[in-house]
């Protein structure tokens, strides 16, 4: 996972014009049309052809790679407030991670999902007919959406802002990591009471989380368990230990946004923020554009 994560900044680093900004606007936006439409479409026919099915997707109706991630889930009132709710969410870690990381994650969710979704339908109909494969796919597109990928996308802002206070339902205060463990528990519900092979789905869309948000849980967890000795520090050895460590380091600095550092851009101007809690640096490109260290 570490290595992963790696590879993800490395790739964003060498890449900064890399992703679509505001990109989670845009899947919110798409997804208000489709609610709309749908709503006026009595027969179903629109979310029938929008939904994802490796049986119409082989014979050349590619859309549904992307649009089945349009279809909204709920109604009313409540189909709102996960607008709102999501996008809020989205362009928060976007603004954590930077777009090029953030697009990442989400077309990753995507990928993984539709390689799930393939690999059911590849195993339960080979060397069908017809007729039991579409049957096969009907069955996957009604259980294989978006859902859990948004679902994820919660956790992973619970993972990234733990001791956020949120408004529940606009009105009971609530820590963003108590709601993140009530969305683990939900995500473990489903594992249990979907049948296999459908109830991989929600690991699938956790695997995609822990891949992008491997460093951020590590800290979690440390600080849950990790109880100081009351030890004295041993101030020499500790200021030899650091000197080690940055004689080491390949790199003085290093943007907290995009990972890209001084060795590998050595024209790239770095800066630390002022309006930041303690020493955090930036590039040229995101000194301006980060969210502030107030903790």
């Amino acid at each position: 996972m570490k290595a992963l994560l790696r590879a993800v900044d490395r790739f964003c680093g060498r890449h900064p014009r890399f992703g679509i900004p505001n990109l989670m606007l845009y899947v919110v936006i798409a997804n208000a049309i489709v609610w709309l439409f749908q709503m006026m479409d009595t027969t179903g026919a629109l979310t029938a052809a929008l939904m994802f099915s490796p049986y119409h997707i082989l014979r050349g109706e590619v859309w549904r790679l992307v649009t089945f991630a349009m279809l909204p889930f709920g109604g009313g009132f409540l189909v709102l407030i996960t607008f709102y709710f999501y996008y809020f969410i989205g362009r928060t870690i976007e603004q954590e991670w930077g777009s090029g990381k953030f697009t990442l994650y989400f077309l990753s969710g995507l990928l993984l999902t539709v390689v799930y979704g393939f690999a059911v339908y590849l195993v339960q109909a080979a060397g069908q007919e017809e007729a039991w494969k579409e049957m096969v796919s009907l069955v996957i597109a009604s259980e294989v959406g978006a859902y859990y990928i948004y679902l994820s996308m919660f956790f992973t802002f619970a993972l990234l802002y733990p001791d956020m206070q949120v408004l529940l339902f606009f009105i009971i205060p609530v820590k963003m990591k108590w709601l993140g463990l009530l969305d683990l528990g939900f995500f473990v519900y489903e594992v249990v009471r979907t049948p296999f092979p459908y109830n991989l789905l929600p690991v699938v869309a956790v695997l995609n989380c822990l891949i992008f948000c491997w460093d951020a849980l590590a800290e979690l967890l440390r600080k849950l368990f990790y109880r100081p000795s009351g030890e004295a520090v041993q101030f020499r050895s500790e200021v030899r230990r650091m000197r080690r460590e940055e004689r080491e380091r390949p790199y003085t600095r290093r943007c907290e946004v995009c990972g890209r550092t001084d060795a590998d851009w050595p024209d790239l101007e770095f800066r630390y923020c002022s309006r930041c809690r303690g020493y955090h640096c930036y590039c040229i490109d995101h000194i301006n554009n980060h969210r502030h260290v107030t903790d």
